[in-house]
């Protein structure tokens, strides 16, 4: 759809090209489908039925940013001002997409008329038809001359960690973070950045061919480290104080423990994008667009033994479950998740002692009977538990939470519990951890914590690609749109069978798998079944 919104002072501190009510109102407009008078957007094409509000909104296509997106052969165009007001000596798809190989033709620059005559008619400036994948719209002059003034502003102001040649990046550390996976992140992104500025080449002339250009905007990268301390009500308030003295372009990997709701938040608030933080309980906020993980953590492990449950024949509906966890970690919040994703037979026990092996004992006795018995559990607790004890029909661990196939279990809880695996299976990641152990190899950095930081690394890379195909377009929307882009098309995945993302979509890996141990003497692990997308 051709229509627009201009991205407003917000976060950045630029002014608004309009009084705030008519931002507003063109952001509804562009991104919800929904007319100043409160009526719903109606787009039509010949010989197919309207379409109408959200389904008509302009960021279904063309995306926040305005730059479009290109899809196999297939490119949606970009509506920002920069292209469309410009002259044709390039195409402007190609322009803003460098790698596409689909055609479209060279046409002149839009001018406001032309412009609304393409939204009204479907007609370019040259007097061809658009595409019929565009819809066409019946807006009056006034709504017409709000888009197009916002058109000629929509994405044309970098971020201000973005304004020179270096690209400024920060990753955040909060102070319930394990020190051992802060150094180790850190090592990685050191490295990184390092590597990445050894390469860098300074200004590449705009060499230019018949359709297409052939240069990257290069440039340095720069890494601040928001290390937060106190408790996590004053987080948000450190982070605007650093982000204020410290604008960054983008929050890169990061790391947390329990909480990390006021960093979410205060990305969010930013126009920030946080992209693939460390963290095991990340914020579930479908319409939240600022914050990228790679999956749901604990809460996609609650999912996942849900639906196991359900599809058990022998189990009664609802189950009878007794769940085990600590106060104050992320346990709790995914035993609440599968709470309240079974029904109302579920027994919550929080662990209050330090020596917990009696208190264990005594819940896996009053969980003899039931369904299953589902543990939210460090090691050092899993340790603790009883050998010689009956145990219930089922038994659960969190691998996240309980170190995967290293979680020390005694031999009998092994023989008889079932994990949650939210990562391909070792034997079927080696071919794939083989490119990152070896960077790490190369680049001498221990590795103290693998999962941490492969992660880390594939984080830097999925940036790494996205802002290289960005050209000068440093503006936050279209980095988080080219992250999409770039994790769907990724072979290397580090521990993940497969990364993807969908417009709307948040979490890169959706699934899990359910292993279970086959000698209880060893680490080794096999799928108890396939891989669950709940």
């Amino acid at each position: 759809m051709l229509a627009c919104v201009v991205l407003g002072a917000g976060a950045w501190g630029r002014p608004k090209p309009l009084s705030e009510p008519s931002f507003d109102t063109a952001e509804v407009l562009y991104r919800q489908g929904l007319l100043p008078d409160g009526t719903s957007l109606r787009g039509e094409r010949q010989g197919a039925e309207p379409i109408e509000g959200q389904a008509a909104a302009c960021a279904n296509c063309h995306r926040r940013s305005g730059f479009g997106v290109e899809e196999g052969r297939i490119v949606i165009p970009p509506i920002t001002g920069k292209y469309l007001f410009r002259g044709s000596s390039n195409d402007a798809a190609q322009m803003a997409h460098s790698g596409s190989e689909a055609l479209s033709p060279r046409r002149s620059r839009y001018s406001s008329e032309t412009l609304a005559r393409a939204i009204r008619e479907g007609i370019d400036p040259d007097g061809r038809k658009l595409d019929y994948l565009m819809p066409r719209f019946a807006l009056d002059d006034a709504t017409m001359s709000l888009l197009i003034g916002y058109l000629k502003q929509l994405s044309t102001h970098p971020a201000p960690g973005a304004l020179t040649d270096i690209l400024q990046f920060a990753t955040i550390v909060t102070p319930d973070a394990d020190p051992a996976k802060r150094d180790a992140m850190l090592d990685v992104l050191n490295h990184f950045f390092g590597n990445k500025n050894a390469f860098y080449r300074g200004d590449d002339p705009p060499l230019q061919r018949e359709r297409r250009i052939h240069f990257r905007v290069l440039r340095r990268w720069q890494l601040h480290v928001w290390e937060l301390s106190g408790p996590p009500e004053t987080w948000e308030t450190q982070l605007q104080k650093r982000f204020k003295l410290e604008p960054v372009f983008a929050v890169i990997a990061g790391i947390g423990a329990k909480t990390w709701g006021p960093v979410h938040r205060f990305c969010e608030s930013e126009s920030l994008p946080c992209l693939l933080p460390n963290v095991d309980l990340p914020v579930v906020a479908e319409r939240d667009f600022y914050s990228v993980y790679f999956s749901r953590g604990v809460l996609l492990e609650a999912d996942v033994i849900a639906a196991r449950l359900s599809n058990e024949a022998s189990i009664a509906t609802p189950p009878r479950i007794v769940e085990v966890f600590r106060g104050g970690d992320i346990g709790a919040a995914a035993a609440q998740a599968l709470a309240a994703a079974v029904g109302n037979t579920v027994t919550m026990h929080e662990l209050r002692s330090k020596q917990p092996a009696r208190e264990l004992a005594a819940v896996a006795r009053e969980a003899a009977g039931a369904d299953a018995l589902v543990l939210w559990l460090r090691p050092d607790d899993l340790k603790a538990l009883p050998a010689g004890v009956s145990l219930a029909k089922n038994v659960f661990v969190s691998g996240l939470m309980g170190g995967l196939e290293k979680a020390p279990l005694p031999p009998s809880w092994r023989g008889a519990a079932r994990m949650t695996y939210p990562f391909d299976l070792p034997e079927q990641r080696t071919i794939r951890m083989n490119y990152p152990l070896g960077w790490f190899r190369i680049q001498h950095i221990a590795v103290v914590d693998e999962r941490i930081q492969t992660d880390t690394y594939l984080a830097c890379s999925i940036v790494a690609e996205a802002a290289g195909t960005m050209l000068d377009n440093f503006v936050p929307d279209y980095l988080l749109e080219r992250v999409e882009v770039e994790l769907s098309h990724r072979i290397i995945n580090g521990y993940y069978p497969r990364l993807g993302l969908a417009p709307g979509q948040r979490f890169a890996s959706k699934g899990a798998y359910i292993v279970r141990f086959p000698d209880p003497a060893d680490a080794r692990v096999v799928a108890d079944g396939d891989w669950i997308v709940p």
